[in-house]
């Protein structure tokens, strides 16, 4: 059986969008991976197909309703379902690769992806969501965050991503941010490739590549840098 995701979304057609494309694309057409996305709405209560009402207190906006929800993550994941189900929100756990290598190694995902305002708390505890985010800033929707999760899930998928080895050396595979590259032509504007890097010495290409590496890492993420540093104290 291969890794599925299921997305509850109000905008199905915006799937697969990006997903369908690429090493990713590829993989969907030829099976290693499956994807379906459904429409919120269609478990609407009333006439008018609605999914959202007023927050209870008072405020701006709308919240997503927790009864219109609980019936499409119940038609989409029943009680049984392996599947995480993940709520894409910028009040989340942070999505790290670590996580990413977790879900990828599992049956697959359920996603749902929020508007408004937010989605109400009850449906969050009812139905065990957890709630993920890729970063410090507010989108309209969770659309684009699931994508992102998604792409991040799909390249790990045996037999998606081109080359196995791909994904040992990239950023965060070790901890640590993914050292520079180059490839032709030798000389740009003026700027070549270091020579260390064009030396054929295997041993001093793998030293430069974790000290440009840790340069960078140090630099740019010392959050990483600090535990990197810790893990190999």
């Amino acid at each position: 059986m291969s890794w599925r995701a299921d997305i509850l979304t109000l905008f199905p057609e915006a799937f697969p969008g990006p997903l369908g494309l690429s090493l990713a694309g590829r993989g969907l057409n030829d099976g290693k991976w499956a994807l379906a996305a459904t429409d919120i709405r269609g478990f609407a209560l009333d006439r008018h197909r609605s999914v959202d009402d007023t927050p209870a207190g008072g405020g701006a906006g709308m919240v997503m309703r927790a009864d219109v929800l609980a019936r499409a993550i119940d038609a989409i994941a029943p009680e049984g379902d392996p599947r995480p189900r993940l709520l894409m929100s910028p009040r989340g756990v942070p999505l790290t690769q670590q996580a990413v290598r977790a879900l990828a190694a599992g049956p697959g995902v359920v996603v749902v992806c929020g508007r408004f305002e937010g989605v109400d708390q009850r449906v969050i505890e009812a139905r065990a969501l957890q709630e993920v985010s890729i970063g410090d800033y507010v989108l309209s929707g969770g659309e684009i965050a699931a994508m992102a999760l998604l792409d991040a899930c799909v390249r790990l998928i045996p037999g998606v991503m081109g080359n196995a080895e791909s994904g040992t050396e990239e950023s965060f595979s070790s901890g640590l941010l993914e050292y520079p590259q180059y490839t032709r032509p030798q000389l740009f504007e003026g700027r070549g490739i270091p020579e260390v890097v064009t030396s054929g010495d295997h041993a001093k290409v793998a030293a430069w590549r974790k000290a440009e590496a840790e340069r960078l890492t140090k630099a740019r993420r010392p959050d990483l840098f600090a535990a990197y540093v810790a893990g190999n104290a």
